[in-house]
């Protein structure tokens, strides 16, 4: 019996998907549910698992867009599994267009070069004399590398000082994911009045709170206190202070939100991915952190789902990481604003009256100004600065212990 594969919807509103990568070859034997392709859709890259046994015929190519419930490859499960076929399908590859080795006891003689690689022709070189251009920058096409007159002719003088470095090109097509983040960046930038506004925050009340509970709260609850659970709960009281900050756009209409369902912005292995913390409004300290882990894990071991990149009503994102000063965060629509996390540094700042070094982190709230205006915005920076700065009143109720549940 001849099973037909087909594309399976991974998920609401998505049409099609890319074959990204065959995982076999044609004429493979595959088990049941061994992971045959790597698909990417516009939202996350999956896994296509073989429905039966047997020996796969592929209907695609790797870069192939495929519509959902078209079929990919077809899998012959009358087909008896090959005995002692234990060899993995790349070596056997690897071994059926290896050459064949050829031993002999005689002496090889070494072939002679008439020409060494790079050496013009006589024509060639005057000619490359005339244009001012080194040999050393020719990649000759006659025998044995030889620089022909051709060649010289096709040279084209370097607009700079000659170096006889590399300056070669590759070319490579962009993934599915990859071109909707695009279309969705290109598309927020046109399609929203979207403005920044930036602010400072001193981290020091933080830095103090993780030094000195830091330990205690990884050992009870096996995660680490980390700055992000500070900002999701500070995000979430100033989204619950400036409710159109939680809204959106929907034709004509404003839909705003009485729950937090906070994005957070992830760099996985095949780009950025944006899982979700539902409900981030009822999980306390402990809770954000394990989300945050677990979505974390989820989306850099490729295992993320669509589902968990859905229906987020803000997003923080975190250049610090990577070491960013300051940024402006493009919007993820159809959201109405991002906030930016950056770098911490030490920086001279003026407090009661003195100039003090503190750990400074500058954050930027990108937002269109469609529905927010700058008011809101500004407020919404300066509710979340003040949380940040005052955490144990602000965050905690004056409570450290209970709210780290220690």
């Amino acid at each position: 019996m001849v099973l037909e594969m087909k594309v399976p919807s991974p998920g609401e509103s998505i049409t099609e998907v890319e074959i990204a990568e065959w995982l076999v070859q044609d004429g493979d034997y595959v088990e049941k549910d061994q992971a045959i392709a790597e698909v990417d859709s516009d939202k996350a890259t999956l896994e296509l698992p073989a429905e039966e046994s047997g020996i796969i015929t592929l209907k695609a190519e790797e870069g192939d867009a495929v519509a959902v419930g078209e079929v990919v490859c077809l899998i012959d499960t009358s087909a008896a599994k090959p005995e002692g076929d234990t060899e993995a399908p790349a070596a056997k590859e690897e071994a059926k267009s290896a050459p064949p080795k050829v031993e002999s006891s005689e002496p090889v003689e070494a072939k002679k070069e008439t020409y060494a690689s790079g050496t013009p022709s006589p024509a060639a070189k005057k000619i490359l004399d005339e244009k001012g251009i080194d040999s050393a920058a020719v990649s000759g096409s006659g025998r044995d590398g030889r620089i022909t007159k051709e060649d010289a002719v096709k040279a084209v003088p370097s607009m700079g000082s000659p170096t006889g470095g590399s300056r070669g090109e590759s070319r490579s097509k962009l993934s599915m994911l990859r071109r909707k983040v695009a279309e969705r960046l290109v598309a927020a930038k046109n399609e929203t009045a979207m403005l920044t506004t930036f602010n400072e925050v001193d981290m020091s009340p933080i830095f103090e709170l993780r030094k000195q509970y830091k330990e205690t709260f990884k050992e009870k609850h096996g995660v680490s206190l980390g700055f992000m659970s500070f900002f999701t709960k500070a995000v979430v009281r100033a989204l619950e202070m400036y409710p159109a900050v939680n809204s959106m756009i929907d034709g004509k209409e404003m839909l705003s939100y009485d729950f937090c369902d906070i994005s957070i912005a992830v760099s996985g292995p095949k780009g950025l991915m944006v899982p979700v913390i539902r409900n981030a409004e009822n999980l306390t300290f402990r809770g954000v952190e394990a989300e945050v882990k677990r979505l974390a894990i989820r989306a850099r071991e490729g295992e993320i789902t669509v589902d968990e990149m859905t229906g987020g009503t803000f997003t923080i994102t975190n250049g610090g990481v990577f070491g960013s000063m300051l940024s402006t965060p493009i919007i993820n629509p159809p959201q109405s604003a991002i906030l930016g996390m950056h770098n911490i540094v030490e920086r001279p700042i003026a407090k009661d009256g003195q100039v003090v070094i503190a750990p400074i982190m500058y954050v930027a709230l990108s937002y269109d100004h469609r529905i927010i205006d700058g008011k809101e915005s500004v407020g919404f920076l300066v509710a979340v600065k003040e949380a940040l700065e005052s955490p144990e009143e602000l965050l905690m109720d004056g409570n450290v212990k209970k709210a780290l549940e220690l």
